[in-house]
């Protein structure tokens, strides 16, 4: 998992639920620019871009829970930054994640802005069915 978080770029905006002082300095509430990035590192810290008016430069770190129970079998998996709630994994339908709790929504770039890029090539024309499989 840690892999995923580090080798995506990804884009914050909070929601609804989030403060509305938050919300005012979020380009996603008030339609004057892009998605604020955010960048997960290997050791454990994430940082903001150049242009991030909320970040402010503060420190922040970020965990990897896994609970497991009998027979290995996973019982939770999240991801916490620093003290704020929980953020639960999900997979949209062009590959990318999206990590959300009340609070706010990250969405990783599927085609992030590096060499290489990350993430499959998503080609809405294709559809997989059971009888593709024989089922």
């Amino acid at each position: 998992m840690k892999d995923d978080l580090c080798d995506h770029v990804w884009k914050f905006h909070f929601n609804k639920a989030a403060p509305e002082y938050w919300r005012n300095l979020d380009p996603y509430w008030k339609g004057t620019g892009p998605l604020m990035r955010r960048y997960f590192h290997p050791y454990g810290s994430q940082t903001a871009g150049a242009d991030d008016k909320v970040w402010g430069g503060h420190g922040c770190c970020y965990s990897i829970v896994t609970s497991i129970i009998g027979d290995g079998m996973i019982r939770e998996h999240y991801v916490r930054i620093n003290r704020w709630p929980r953020l639960f994994f999900s997979r949209n339908q062009d590959w990318s994640w999206e990590m959300s709790n009340c609070l706010y929504c990250y969405t990783s770039i599927p085609d992030a802005d590096k060499q290489g890029g990350t993430g499959p090539l998503f080609l809405p024309s294709v559809h997989i069915t059971p009888e593709a499989f024989g089922k």
